[in-house]
C-alpha cells in the first residue's frame, strides 16, 4: 500500500488508479470493514489525527479532483462522508524519498511524464499534508535506491540458486 505524501497531478494514470484504490482500502480498515491490513505502517500517521477517517476521507475527495479533471470517472459515493480541518506532518525527507521513487516508476511506466517532471527539485504535497524539516519517515518501506520489482525479484532468484 502506498499512499502518498505527494499531489496525485504527479502520478501517471496507473499510478493514480492504484492511489484511489489502496486509499479506499485505507478507508475501509479505519472504519473497521476489514481484517486485513490493520497494521499497515503508512495508516498509522493517520491513526495520529483525531479522526483518522475523515482525515483519509479529505484525501481521498482531493485524489477523486485530481482524477475528475483528467477526464476519469471514479466512484465518489465510495468516500466517507465524513470531513475534518486538520493537516498532518510530513518530513521533507519523505517527500524526497517519495519523488525519487515516482521518478523512478514514471521514467519506466511513463518516459514523457518523467521527462516532464524530473527538473522539479521541491514537489507540492497532497494538500492534507504541511511539509516539516525531517528525514524519511520511519513507517518507509522503499528502497533508497529505486529498483523495479522485475530486477529485484531477478536478483534474489539467482542469489537463491546459485549457478
Amino acid at each position: 500500500m502506498r499512499i502518498w505524501s505527494l499531489h496525485p497531478q504527479y502520478l501517471d494514470a496507473k499510478g493514480l488508479v492504484a492511489l484511489w484504490r489502496e486509499t479506499l482500502l485505507a478507508q475501509a480498515v479505519l472504519l473497521g470493514r476489514t481484517r486485513g491490513y490493520t497494521r499497515h505502517p503508512q495508516l498509522d500517521r493517520f491513526r495520529t489525527a483525531g479522526s483518522p477517517s475523515a482525515m483519509v476521507a479529505d484525501y481521498l475527495r482531493v485524489v477523486a479532483a485530481e482524477a475528475a479533471r483528467r477526464g476519469y470517472h471514479f466512484d465518489v459515493s465510495r468516500i466517507a462522508e465524513a470531513t475534518s480541518d486538520a493537516r498532518l506532518p510530513v518530513t521533507s525527507g519523505q517527500m524526497q524519498c517519495e519523488w525519487q521513487h515516482l521518478l523512478a516508476k514514471l521514467a519506466l511506466r511513463d518516459p514523457p511524464r518523467h521527462a516532464q517532471q524530473k527538473s522539479i527539485r521541491t514537489p507540492l504535497p497532497h494538500p492534507l499534508f504541511d511539509v516539516v524539516p525531517g528525514d524519511v519517515e520511519p513507517w518507509e518501506k522503499a528502497s533508497p535506491l529505486p529498483v523495479s520489482a522485475g530486477l529485484r525479484r531477478t536478483a534474489k532468484k539467482s542469489s537463491e540458486n546459485p549457478q
